[in-house]
């Protein structure tokens, strides 16, 4: 039995109900309750149900080491971005975060500007919290589950290890440019209200950042001499936990004594930092699913997404999560790193490209067949071709394929309330 592929913008017409249905959590939150937990498990029981006509397994096995490596590779990444926002966080400590005023930014004026000229209906809907981060990455499990009614090009696994791999990239080129320089949070309030840090700088700042800050002469002498000339032996001291093998992160993360003892614990408080993070995170995981969407499945729906990718990049810069370069840098950083990762999965090519390979290889034999006029040995080459671009339906899949399927399908639905678990709050 073949189902029918869903290739009529049923997908985008999913996705966009679930976007309103969770929407409703604002309108309705009565409605929101009754109707999320029915639409995703319909959407459960639909993807089980399409297992056994699934044709496209051993392409998915093929891809699963990649898949897997790509994993390891973004949760590595994720856990070097959380260091490094710790660290931009804490190193100036917390009198510095109180005593310094945002950055001018001309997109927040923008916005205030248009606030004064558009109509107000126009006004509350670039204000209304539509779309947010677990959006954006439910949108894509539900792009990467869209194999299963051949929405989208298999391997499914394959387009998640892209997906991964990139943000694994984009992850670790934003912790080194925002650790590059440290940026006044456009919310000044952020580190006194989320942390409890130490008030004054860490000694690596007091050597070398704070006698040459504000004093223009300072400035000019250390520019001319090259070398950090102002004697500070006395350097207010850290509070120092033993960690053992971790203990070189204390420099890095800070502690403090009413944080706990586990430097693990205190990374899971890092959260999004109260520095300016260039570029934003929220905004490159919004583009990374919008780029996968209009490649792997295009339509209207990818203009739908786009927009909301638009409509989140104004309200990061309206709410001051984000200074306006922060959104403009993950825009164009997020385009090119997906253009760039095409190698691992791509909707192009793919069974014209490896027809043709097949083609080149039996073309002796073709021409040879030809010529003899022996028309049946050309219809069995021609139907070889055919069938080598597909797994075949009269052989089901193995028991090793069938146990591969039942793991890919559990590991994934994990995945999927893991994720929507952590990213719920944003």
């Amino acid at each position: 039995m073949r189902w029918p592929a869903v290739k009529s913008g049923g997908l985008g017409v999913v996705a966009m109900t679930y976007v309103a249905v969770d929407y409703l959590r604002i309108l309705s939150p009565t409605w929101h309750e009754r109707l999320q937990p029915v639409l995703w498990t319909l959407l459960a029981l639909v993807a089980v149900t399409r297992i056994p006509f699934y044709r496209h397994w051993s392409a998915e096995f093929r891809a699963a080491i990649s898949f897997l490596a790509s994993m390891i590779f973004m949760l590595s990444a994720l856990l070097f971005e959380a260091c490094t926002v710790r660290f931009v966080t804490v190193v100036l400590g917390l009198n510095w975060h109180n005593g310094r005023p945002p950055l001018p930014d001309t997109g927040q004026w923008l916005l205030l500007a248009l606030n004064e000229k558009l109509p107000e209906a126009v006004v509350e809907i670039l204000r209304a919290h539509i779309i947010g981060l677990h959006h954006y990455l439910m949108l894509f499990i539900m792009l990467a589950f869209s194999v299963l009614f051949e929405s989208v090009k298999a391997p499914g696994l394959g387009l998640g290890a892209r997906y991964m791999f990139t943000m694994a990239v984009g992850r670790l080129l934003r912790a080194i440019t925002f650790a590059s320089t440290i940026l006044p949070s456009a919310r000044p309030w952020c580190a006194s209200s989320r942390y409890s840090i130490p008030g004054h700088p860490h000694r690596w700042a007091q050597k070398y950042y704070v006698p040459y800050a504000s004093d223009a002469n300072a400035i000019r002498q250390v520019i001319e001499w090259d070398i950090a000339y102002v004697d500070t032996v006395n350097y207010t001291a850290d509070y120092r936990p033993d960690w053992g093998s971790m203990s070189f992160l204390i420099d890095f993360l800070r502690p403090n004594t009413s944080e706990g003892s586990s430097w693990y614990s205190l990374l899971k408080k890092a959260g999004g930092g109260c520095n300016d993070l260039v570029y934003s995170g929220h905004m490159f995981v919004a583009v990374l699913t919008a780029m996968a969407w209009m490649e792997a499945y295009g339509g209207f729906s990818s203009v739908l997404i786009w927009l909301l990718v638009m409509h989140s990049a104004q309200r990061e810069v309206r709410e001051r999560h984000h200074y306006s370069v922060d959104c403009v840098v993950a825009i164009y950083v997020g385009i090119l790193l997906w253009k760039m990762t095409g190698f691992i999965w791509s909707a192009k090519g793919g069974t014209g490209d490896s027809r043709l390979t097949k083609l080149g290889k039996i073309q002796g034999r073709l021409l040879q067949a030809a010529k003899d006029s022996d028309m049946d040995e050309v219809r069995e080459l021609l139907k070889d071709v055919e069938l080598g671009n597909q797994e075949s339906p009269k052989q089901g899949p193995s028991k090793v394929m069938w146990l591969f399927a039942s793991g890919t399908i559990f590991f994934s639905l994990t995945i999927v309330i893991l994720a929507f678990t952590w990213t719920s709050d944003g």
